[in-house]
Order: C-alpha cells, then sequence, then structure tokens
C-alpha cells in the first residue's frame, strides 16, 4: 500500500490514507464480479435509494443538488430546516468482514459470490511503500482494502441499512451522511435527536465510528434571530455551525 497525504501535521501516521495496491490479474476479476454486483442489485433494487455514491447514474453533483434542494424547498414553505452532517471516522478500516457478508446474503447474490468475496477478504498481509523503500509484512485481521476496485461496492452493503428506524430525510454519498428535517415545532426537534440516536445506535452495533467533534449542525430558517440547537450523537452535544463544507460544497 501507498499512503496519501491528507492534510495536517505531515509526521503524522493519521494524516495519511492508505492506498492498496494489487495485482492487474486480480483488479480484472474484481470487476468481473462488481459487474455482477450491480446488475443484481439494480435488478432487485436492494440498495438505498438515498445512496448516491459508486451507483451507475448517480454522482456526487446530482447528491449535492438534491440536498440543497430539499433545503431550499423548505425555506420556500416558510419553514426551517435542521441539518446534520455526519462524520464518519476512518469507516473503510472499521468494517467488520463477518458483518459484511451477514448483510451480503440477503442481497440476492449466488452464495458461490459470497464465499469468493469472503475469500477475497480474509488472509492479506500488507507492507507500506515510500519511495523505494519497503516496510515489513503484517497481517491485515480488520477492514477493507481502500480503492481497490471492488471494496467501495461492499461498503455500500456494509452501510445499506443505515437507513432503517429513521423517519428523518438520510442521503448518502458512500460514507458522507447528512441527515435532515423540517422543523415546524418541538415536535420535529425531539423526533429528530431520536433519530440522532437511533443513527447512533447503528453505528456501536456495526462498529462504525461517529467523530461527533467534526460534525455539523445548521438551521436553515429566514428569521433572523435562531434559537441555539441543542443536538447530540453518541452523547455528546454536535457542534452548531452558520456554514460547513458538504461533498466538496459549502452550505
Amino acid at each position: 500500500m501507498v499512503p496519501i497525504y491528507k492534510g495536517g501535521d505531515r509526521s503524522a501516521v493519521t494524516n495519511y490514507r492508505p492506498i492498496s495496491l494489487t495485482s492487474v490479474v486480480c483488479k480484472q476479476l474484481e470487476h468481473v464480479i462488481a459487474e455482477y454486483l450491480r446488475q443484481v442489485w439494480d435488478k432487485n433494487d436492494w440498495l438505498y435509494e438515498g445512496q448516491h455514491g459508486f451507483k451507475l447514474g448517480y454522482s456526487c453533483e446530482i447528491q449535492v443538488i438534491t440536498v440543497c434542494q430539499d433545503i431550499v424547498d423548505s425555506l420556500d414553505e416558510g419553514i426551517g430546516i435542521d441539518v446534520i452532517i455526519i462524520d464518519f471516522s476512518k469507516a473503510f478500516s472499521f468494517v467488520t468482514r463477518d458483518q459484511l457478508l451477514t448483510k451480503l446474503v440477503p442481497s440476492g447474490v449466488d452464495s458461490r459470490v459470497v464465499i469468493w468475496v469472503r475469500e477475497f477478504l480474509v488472509g492479506h498481509t500488507q507492507r507500506v511503500r515510500v519511495g523505494v523503500h519497503l516496510s515489513r509484512e503484517v497481517k491485515v485481521t480488520s477492514g477493507v482494502l481502500q480503492r481497490s476496485v471492488l471494496v467501495p461496492l461492499l461498503f455500500l452493503v456494509y452501510i445499506n441499512d443505515i437507513w432503517r428506524n429513521i423517519d428523518s430525510c438520510i442521503r448518502l454519498f458512500a460514507n458522507d451522511c447528512v441527515i435532515f428535517r423540517k422543523i415546524i415545532n418541538k415536535n420535529d426537534i425531539e423526533k429528530l435527536q431520536k433519530d440522532l440516536d437511533t443513527l447512533g445506535e447503528w453505528a456501536v452495533e456495526n462498529g462504525m465510528k461517529i467523530n461527533s467533534g467534526k460534525s455539523k449542525v445548521i438551521r436553515f430558517m429566514r428569521a433572523q434571530v435562531k434559537n441555539p440547537l441543542g443536538h447530540s450523537l453518541v452523547d455528546q452535544k454536535i457542534p452548531e455551525a452558520s456554514n460547513c463544507k458538504y461533498l466538496g460544497i459549502i452550505l
């Protein structure tokens, strides 16, 4: 694998994203499996409709436009809307393989493909390459290979049930998550908080780590005076902001 610098202190290992380099033969076979998965899921309409990442016919731009349009529609109705941007820390690294395979089974794919995916995920070793230097090999016991052909689709499987039991609108672009709700009265605030609690429980059950400090909450409304927001996630208050970046766009 090759570490790609993300930002911040260059001497901190956590500020690098590990990009896996696999063989050409492996990548070609991954393309075959990935195409099969897409065909099965398109046929049975299995993937969550609010997920726009790594899906044919969907894009980052469409996701941004959809979210912005929902906000504007609410303001045109004279109704405020609370928007929470959720930050998942190192989402691909926290994927639990057994849970991933359990979620893949009911998606409609052939059982032999499930077995192939299991064999694809286990038994890996990796070493880091920086220039011409290589580290010693270590076993990979958790997570999935970042930037491989197949893994993005497998991550969609892992996060596909995040919306269940949530009444507010939740939209995803891979692991970029936004949840929002029109706020007409206090009851809507309580319902949104209940959904955030449900989201937090999902994260704990699936081993995903939510960074409450990097998550943001914004209330869009036409009124000049806004009441303080008190939404929390995994028992931590979500920082209130006047703007935030979502998929590269400042809201």
